[in-house]
């Protein structure tokens, strides 16, 4: 377990932590989301021992670590840059923290560590255990190359080889997949939550993507300006985003928000066909809509015309300009099949809303407030799922 307790961490005048507490369970999976700049590499250097924080503490395993070194905490770590020696085979780059750890300096000297029958016990036994993570990672027959010869993908393979040698209590992560293309990002996923699942440790994992945040965590800690905005599990975090702020970083498709005046459970055109059922509101709400939400109706509760269409393939994002009497100007993007046929630019359409999926905010905190939408009247399009409010 990896417990950080009130975290903060300044560089002169600048603050890059305040207040972070966080819990990582014995053998999670846990990411740190978030923008650049927001502190989530700073922490993780923390945890590794890399920085010390200017106020809080860090526990791991139960052990007060805040003043130890990198060393004595058996954490390893895994770079954006791979950190591969150039002149060393994959083996040698494998086999340097073992030789490090295990051996001593007269130990490590060339021919003394042929000489030397302590030295030689030493490195059969290194020997075996880099042959052993080799195939546990399907590089053994990479042992002898350097890492010119390498791609990025078998790089990334021998960096986390470096790291597991060591037997470590858990492995740090510092956006890993960033250097590879989207199609070797995507099998590196699997792979490195294949290894999590072998190996049962504790992955701390820092990315600024959330599609890899989400398919590869158990939770996902989201940072912003210095400070987690929300701890939550991956599915958790789509469907009840705490803040308008996290809702707007989650999500494949970026969120349409829109600011609104809210008349008791009344909402103002274009979105009159609807209502909010809940506790008392502030006087303006930001509804989150996200794309993928919205759909295509012959009589629908929003009404509106056809502007920009961007064909991605399967689908397709098609921004909407809704009208209604006294209507404020409002626009939403929605996620289309393009295998269904698509609207012209220009065309007057009809929406449908899943009410259930939508997401309430305070206008002025950013909050999510503990109420839900609703469709008044009947205004759901049939099939669109939506609940109606008398």
């Amino acid at each position: 377990m990896i417990e950080l307790e009130n975290l903060g961490k300044s560089f002169g005048e600048t603050r890059a932590l305040s207040g972070v507490s966080l819990t990582m369970a014995e053998g999670s999976f846990t990411s740190l989301l978030g923008p650049s700049g927001c502190g989530k590499s700073t922490t993780l250097r923390l945890i590794a021992g890399l920085d010390r924080p200017t106020t809080g503490r860090i526990r791991i395993a139960g052990r007060d670590v805040t003043g130890l070194t990198a060393a004595e905490r058996n954490i390893a770590m895994v770079f954006q840059s791979y950190a591969l020696y150039p002149h060393m085979t994959v083996r040698q780059n494998i086999n340097l923290p073992l030789a490090m750890r295990n051996m001593t300096r007269v130990e490590r000297l060339p021919v003394l560590d042929r000489l030397l029958p302590s030295a030689r016990r030493k490195m059969a036994d290194h020997a075996a255990r880099v042959r052993e993570v080799a195939r546990l990672l399907e590089i053994d027959a990479l042992l002898e190359r350097k890492p010119a010869e390498l791609s990025g993908g078998q790089k990334q393979r021998v960096a986390v080889g470096r790291a597991l040698v060591r037997d470590p209590i858990a492995f740090l992560f510092d956006e890993p997949l960033s250097n590879l293309d989207a199609k070797l990002r995507i099998q590196m996923r699997g792979e490195i939550v294949d290894l999590h699942r072998r190996t049962g440790r504790t992955f701390v994992y820092v990315t600024h993507d959330q599609a890899e945040a989400m398919s590869m965590s158990d939770r996902i800690a989201v940072f912003m300006a210095g400070e987690i905005r929300q701890v939550a599990t991956p599915r958790e975090l789509f469907e009840r985003p705490a803040s308008r702020e996290v809702a707007a970083f989650v999500g494949d498709r970026p969120i349409n928000l829109i600011d609104v005046a809210a008349t008791g459970a009344a909402l103002p055109p274009p979105f009159d066909g609807f209502a909010i059922a809940g506790p008392a509101l502030p006087p303006r709400v930001t509804l989150g809509i996200r794309p993928e939400t919205l759909d295509l109706v012959p009589e629908g509760p929003l009404a509106g015309r056809v502007g920009l269409i961007e064909y991605l393939g399967s689908e397709a994002m098609v921004t909407f300009h809704l009208s209604g009497a006294g209507a404020e100007d409002v626009t939403l993007r929605a996620a289309l099949d393009a295998g269904h046929g698509l609207p012209a630019e220009g065309d007057a359409v009809s929406l449908a809303l899943d009410a259930a999926a939508a997401h309430l905010f305070d206008a002025d905190t950013g909050r999510r407030l503990d109420a839900r939408l609703v469709a008044r009247d009947g205004a759901a399009a049939a099939g669109s799922g939506l609940r109606s409010l008398p």
